[in-house]
């Protein structure tokens, strides 16, 4: 439950400008610059045996390159996210659209793998845009309905993901891997300005250096054993999913089925479908709280596993383990988010220990996927994801256990 004090300091500022007088377009707004910004750091995914092809090599030596964009955002959310609770995020969101923008354009140019992952990490590390307006919709929000207003949120963010996925593939498949990005930036570019000038203008009352929210995650994260818990479930979750969704792309492309880029793109459908349990995650965590509604979603993932092995052969049961696996992870992410940001004071500097860890969690998981890929082809990538989820559930089963 939130604290007295987090309640007072949850007194949204009074903006200064017009035009958020309309809550619903508002946060319509605010969903659709969470979609596409989210979108960037999952561009290159289902574009990798294109780049691969494009550079000559085996689509399973550039899978390095998806870890670097999530490696990319957990440094951006690392140090950009908690100014949301020290600055005006007008300005902000202003900035780090333009960086995101000029690093996709440099992204479409890139000669070689390592500009490009050089760009990638940029672009993923400036597009944190979606972490400074999560807080701000659950700060807005009326109390008894924060999570479905956080959940209204997250579906534009995974409907961001899952279209990249889509969108990524079949136009990289038609126009080629750097008209996507060349795309990506003038949809950044666009909607990243019209929300920083439909935000508020914020007072904020800034005490001690800048980035002293960086330094105070430790402290913040061992003093709340809700947000602790929040952040290793969502490692857990986000990672095995990561796992599964990176190399998915590399068995739909490979001997298995030989499907094309585009056509394998096609498959993110199945997670697009997943989305829409978002408001009705919203609504169970405002019913019934966080900690079952996470437990519900850890269950339905472990499901899913034999499913994707099972998948590795049978496309009935990769289609039906995409779209649990989808809604698992919406579902935890909806409770453990909103779990996240009404337990401590600092809303914004405890959503960035949230989602550091479960993108750290992603990129780790991203990391290894590939190369037991390689090894020991899709079971390994089955395996990886098996032990994410335990690990996950396994070091927080226990409440108070550290």
């Amino acid at each position: 439950m939130p604290s007295p004090v987090l309640e007072a300091q949850r007194t949204p500022a009074r903006p200064t400008t017009t035009g958020t007088h309309r809550p619903t377009l508002f946060l319509a707004l605010i969903a659709l610059c969470t979609a596409v910004t989210a979108g960037n750091i999952y561009l290159a995914a289902p574009m990798l045996p294109l780049i691969a092809h494009d550079v000559g090599s085996a689509p399973s030596t550039v899978t390095w390159i998806a870890s670097v964009a999530q490696f990319g955002y957990a440094t951006g959310l690392l140090f950009f996210a908690p100014l949301g609770d020290r600055v005006n995020r007008r300005p902000l969101v202003a900035a780090l659209s333009l960086v995101t923008t000029a690093a996709l354009v440099a992204a479409a140019a890139a000669p070689g793998t390592g500009a490009l992952a050089a760009a990638v990490f940029v672009a993923s590390a400036a597009t944190v845009v979606p972490q400074l307006l999560v807080p701000l919709v659950a700060e807005r929000a009326p109390a008894d309905r924060r999570a479905r207003h956080v959940a209204a949120v997250i579906a534009g963010l995974f409907t961001g993901i899952v279209a990249a996925r889509v969108l990524g593939g079949l136009a990289g498949q038609a126009f080629g891997w750097r008209w996507v990005f060349v795309g990506a930036a003038v949809l950044t570019l666009a909607l990243g300005l019209a929300t920083a000038l439909a935000l508020p203008s914020e007072r904020r009352r800034r005490t001690g250096p800048l980035l002293a929210g960086v330094t105070a995650l430790p402290g913040l994260v061992r003093r709340s054993p809700d947000l602790w818990r929040a952040c290793l479930r969502q490692a857990g979750m986000f990672g095995a999913w990561s796992a599964l969704w990176t190399s998915l792309i590399l068995l739909l492309t490979g001997r298995s089925y030989g499907l094309s880029t585009a056509t394998a793109g096609l498959f993110g459908l199945f997670g697009l479908a997943a989305t829409a349990v978002a408001p009705l995650a919203g609504g169970l965590v405002d019913r019934f709280g966080a900690a079952k509604v996470v437990r519900s979603a850890y269950l339905l993932a472990a499901a899913s596993v034999p499913l994707f092995w099972l998948g590795g052969h049978a496309m009935a049961a990769l289609c039906a383990a995409a779209v649990a696996v989808h809604a698992a992870l919406v579902t935890s992410h909806v409770a453990n988010q909103t779990l996240a940001l009404t337990t401590t004071s600092t809303p914004a500097t405890a959503n960035t220990a949230y989602v550091v860890s479960g993108f750290a969690g992603a990129a780790l998981a991203s990391s290894v996927a590939g190369p037991a890929f390689a090894h020991w082809g899709w079971t390994g990538v089955c395996a990886v994801a098996a032990v994410w989820l335990a690990v996950g559930w396994g070091t927080t089963a226990r409440p108070g256990r550290r």
